[in-house]
């Protein structure tokens, strides 16, 4: 069996949430979504759990942080192409997340940051590894 990431976010609006990374073009896998939490699939081994903020307190004794000042992790996603980068930022602040950033153009990679609706932090890039630098 091949391994899975189940990356496990809080958020303050389930509903809000689904749309956001619906509307980004990730479905909601159902087997895993009720009302305290939706299972948003990534890839084919890559999910992401977002969980109303009081069922996620249920799986840590820590504080859920404030991710307005706090960073709490940089999730990056890599796409085939510029072109994709720069529709996935155009689908991230229509459905109300924040361009948090300038685009990053490193001749071999190309970068651009937005912020969800809940303030999590996600990094969009295509690169051509044939093109990386011996030296970065």
């Amino acid at each position: 069996m091949d391994t899975k990431i189940f990356l496990n976010l809080a958020v303050k609006d389930l509903n809000r949430a689904i749309s956001f990374f619906n509307g980004l073009g990730f479905p909601t896998n159902p087997k895993f979504t009720n009302d305290k939490g939706a299972c948003i699939v990534i890839g084919e081994n890559i999910n992401v759990m977002i969980l109303v903020e009081e069922f996620y307190q249920t799986f840590t004794k820590k504080q859920i942080c404030n991710t307005a000042t706090t960073s709490e992790v940089l999730t990056a996603l890599s796409v085939a192409t510029r072109e994709q980068v720069d529709e996935m930022m155009e689908k991230a602040v229509k459905g109300g997340g924040t361009d948090y950033e300038q685009s990053q153009d490193y001749g071999w990679m190309y970068q651009r940051t937005f912020l969800d609706p809940d303030g999590h932090h996600w990094e969009v890039f295509c690169m051509d590894e044939s093109q990386i630098p011996d030296q970065l």
